[in-house]
Parts: structure tokens; C-alpha cells; sequence
């Protein structure tokens, strides 16, 4: 599902601030962090040529196994060996915290510096404060009027949850980033109705499983349902629409 839906319809908009934003110039080593199943890495594989070894690591035993099959089909140089890699490795190292829950940011953001060489150039994909908004209004009432989430509590600590850039800064400059910059792209994905939106492979798999975290499945269906009928009477004969803050942290580590 990552493959074939997520990858094309989420991932991509994060990694062309990468393509606007990084400087891949005078590179030898690389490390992708959470590079799903691998597409974008080999992108950056074929666009570099042989000036730069590229290593990646995946989310999962599957993300792992059909990069690795991908890589051997069309013979690219990207090695998903997935061992642990020692510090201070790396010329540069980007990470994908797109679709991590917001709690591991620091992790990730830590494990992205601790392979770093000193002075290597760093870039971290993750969503920020703003994002979501259309959808944790509805989802919000929706688990008021159904007695869930503590009332709602549960759409108001999403909200809290999600870091402003300049929070994002803080932490990656917090951890041994120097020279930080953001850069911010505010993305809309549209659904036709309230049944396309919840039925999704990016929501239904990825978004409301880790923000319903705390409902049994039951609940989360009941939930599903409801959030769809919401939709559907809010807009009317109207898309269903809610926007992103893509947001690419770059800098180099101190």
C-alpha cells in the first residue's frame, strides 16, 4: 500500500522540498533515513551518478524488502543493508519524518545527527503546526457527539501535538545543528466525498490509526463512519479537502 498509494500521493510532496532545497554538491556518502521503498533514494542515485554512495534504511521488515527488490531489478547502487552505522559517518544525511508519530521526532532527528560527520549536511522531512486542521474540526465534534476521546480531548492533543517550525528549529538546533533553515510548502489532498477520504490508504492505514491510538476497533469504526456522514453534510456536493504543512529543517551538524 506504501508502495502504490502513499509513496505517489503524500511522500513525493515532501521530497521535492528536498530537490528545491539540498545542496548534494561535493557528497561522497549518504544516508537516507526512513526512505520507504526506496524510490526517491534511487532518484537521487541515478540524478548523482557515481559522485556519491547512497545508504538507506527502511520503516519495516516490508518497506525493506521491496526497496531491496526494486534496487535488484533495476541494478541501482543504493544499499539497503540496514546495518547499524557508526558515528560520524556520513557527508550527509536526510531523514523522512513525514509519517512518524509526532513523539519520535526527536529520535529520529537524534539518530539523523549521531551518524553525521561534523560539519555534514542534514535535511529533516516532517509535518508542522497548521496541517490537518479541516480534519481535526470535524474529527473533534465527531468524538464529542460519540461520547469518545475523552470528549474530544484526544482531536485537541493532535492539535497541540504537531511542532511549529520554529519549535522544529529549536529542537534540531537543541540536538547539534548549526545554520538551521525551514522551508515550508503548504499542500491540499482532495476526496471526492467523506467515503473516498476515510476509505483512503493514506488515512484508513497511516493518519487516523496512530491519532485514534487510543479507541478500541470498534470505536475507531464507529468513528470512521461518522467522520465520513460529517464530511458529506458539511460540504454537501463539495470535495472534501484539508492541507499540509510540509516542512524540510536543514543545516549542518555543529
Amino acid at each position: 500500500m506504501r508502495e502504490l498509494s502513499v509513496d505517489e500521493q503524500w511522500t513525493r510532496r515532501f521530497t521535492d522540498l528536498i530537490d528545491k532545497h539540498f545542496d548534494f554538491a561535493d557528497i561522497e556518502n549518504l544516508l537516507y533515513i526512513n526512505a520507504s521503498t526506496g524510490s526517491h533514494a534511487f532518484e537521487l542515485s541515478e540524478k548523482l551518478e557515481d559522485k556519491t554512495n547512497i545508504f538507506a534504511t527502511a520503516e519495516n521488515e516490508d518497506m525493506l524488502r521491496i526497496a531491496r527488490d526494486k534496487a535488484a531489478a533495476i541494478r541501482s547502487g543504493v544499499d539497503f543493508s540496514m546495518i547499524r552505522f557508526e558515528e560520524d559517518s556520513f557527508d550527509a544525511v536526510l531523514a523522512d519524518a513525514s509519517l512518524i508519530p509526532t513523539r519520535e521526532y526527536e529520535a529520529v532527528i537524534d539518530e539523523t545527527i549521531r551518524t553525521a560527520k561534523s560539519g555534514a549536511s542534514i535535511g529533516i522531512l516532517s509535518i508542522t503546526a497548521g496541517s490537518f486542521g479541516e480534519i481535526f474540526s470535524l474529527l473533534w465534534e465527531v468524538l464529542f457527539n460519540e461520547g469518545l476521546g475523552d470528549h474530544g480531548r484526544v482531536a485537541e492533543d493532535m492539535i497541540a501535538e504537531l511542532p511549529t517550525v520554529t519549535q522544529l528549529e529549536k529542537t534540531a538546533k537543541s540536538a547539534g545543528m548549526e545554520n538551521v533553515q525551514s522551508h515550508t510548502a503548504n499542500e491540499v489532498f482532495e476526496f471526492e466525498n467523506g467515503a473516498e477520504f476515510v476509505n483512503s490508504t493514506l488515512v484508513s492505514d497511516f493518519l487516523l490509526p496512530d491519532w485514534l491510538s487510543s479507541l478500541d476497533d470498534d470505536e475507531k469504526e464507529r468513528v470512521m463512519g461518522k467522520l465520513a456522514e460529517l464530511i458529506d453534510a458539511e460540504d454537501g456536493n463539495l470535495s472534501f479537502r484539508f492541507s499540509v504543512k510540509a516542512t524540510l529543517v536543514t543545516g549542518e551538524k555543529a
